[in-house]
């Protein structure tokens, strides 16, 4: 695994919903719920390439934050998470890039994702996606959400060594 913490590697991979944070181009943020992916290094999230903003913010600022902090959406888990970190976009082939790199990852999460491709041919532009990578560098945790006190912060091991 990676150098974020266990607790945080266990919340993404249960998370069904992380929240997104990309730099706008008014230079505020905008959160996008998203599915995140977590391959043990990398975070992916995953996004349709069709009139996607979030897309073109992060590929004018590649900054993002993924917060995790839904309850529910971590199947009870009161943990929540804020990791920052460098993204990027890939999108090279927008009908096979994605399933190369993500949808082992998505099955594992969510199986149902294989009855959704069933109807591919009737949303065939739902299946063009492009995959964000998302780098961790910093990561803030709060055991059992109690954000009443300041969170565990780790680094990435090359930030730290710095």
């Amino acid at each position: 695994m990676g150098w974020l913490p266990d607790p945080v590697e266990r919340l993404l991979e249960v998370a069904l919903v992380g929240e997104l944070t990309v730099i706008g181009r008014n230079g505020r943020p905008i959160m996008h719920p998203l599915i995140p992916l977590y391959d043990g290094e990398k975070v992916y999230l995953h996004s349709s390439t069709l009139f996607s903003k979030k897309l073109e913010h992060i590929k004018r600022d590649p900054h993002v934050a993924l917060a995790l902090t839904d309850p529910v959406a971590m199947k009870g888990n009161p943990d929540r998470a804020t990791i920052q970190g460098t993204a990027r976009v890939i999108e090279d082939d927008p009908h096979k890039d994605w399933e190369r790199l993500i949808l082992d990852l998505w099955r594992t999460k969510e199986p149902s994702i294989d009855d959704f491709l069933k109807a591919r041919v009737a949303l065939p532009l739902f299946f063009e996606r492009a995959v964000i990578e998302i780098t961790p560098e910093r990561c803030l945790y709060w055991a059992d959400g109690n954000t009443d006190r300041a969170p565990i912060e780790t680094r990435t091991p090359s930030a730290e060594a710095a």
